[in-house]
């Protein structure tokens, strides 16, 4: 890593690589799927990294402003928020991992082109934000951007090896076309 701000690309990036592996070869019922105790779905948590970075990076671009104020009705925020983790019939994977491959790269330019110093208003719109505190530093969205990445990619894995007992780094290996080793054999579709 050459610097900061080379480091916290390089934590983003892979995080927002996990994604993408852990969807790969699933079929539209398995991105669905909610083997856990959880009502977590892959498809659901694709569709949550992409809109936890949108909301974030809307911050980052504002910044030191806030973004403007969102008009619509405090319950259709709420419901809207929650439907981010459910994966819908008239949804389909391709198109939330398309949706999430725009946001990455919107992600990344942003993190490339911010002042990691300037200030980000803390939102007030929820009660887990801090009243105490006027403002966050860009830096500081990206590290809690890397650790939401992180939790839900983490969230993901248990999931998909709950649907076919793919594990991660079988699925990079597969998604990159890797060879097998005497220690890493690439996941194979009923492997």
């Amino acid at each position: 890593m050459t610097d900061e701000r080379h480091a916290l690309r390089e934590f983003v990036a892979y995080h927002q690589g996990s994604y993408r592996a852990v969807a790969y070869g699933l079929s539209e019922q398995q991105a669905r799927a909610t083997p856990t105790a959880s009502a977590l779905s892959i498809g659901g948590l694709i569709k949550h990294a992409t809109g936890m970075q949108r909301t974030w990076m809307a911050r980052v671009a504002a910044a030191p402003a806030a973004p403007p104020a969102d008009p619509r009705p405090r319950e259709q925020i709420a419901r809207e928020f929650q439907d981010q983790f459910v994966l819908h019939p008239h949804e389909s994977l391709a198109e939330a991992l398309e949706a999430l491959t725009a946001q990455n790269a919107e992600t990344l330019r942003l993190l490339e082109s911010t002042d990691l110093d300037a200030a980000v208003p803390v939102p007030r719109s929820a009660p887990w934000f801090p009243t105490d505190v006027p403002a966050w530093t860009v830096r500081w969205v990206f590290h809690h951007v890397i650790n939401e990445l992180a939790r839900h990619a983490g969230h993901a894995d248990i999931i998909r090896e709950s649907i076919d007992g793919a594990t991660m780094y079988e699925l990079v290996a597969a998604a990159e076309g890797w060879q097998p080793t005497t220690w890493l054999t690439p996941w194979q579709p009923g492997g």
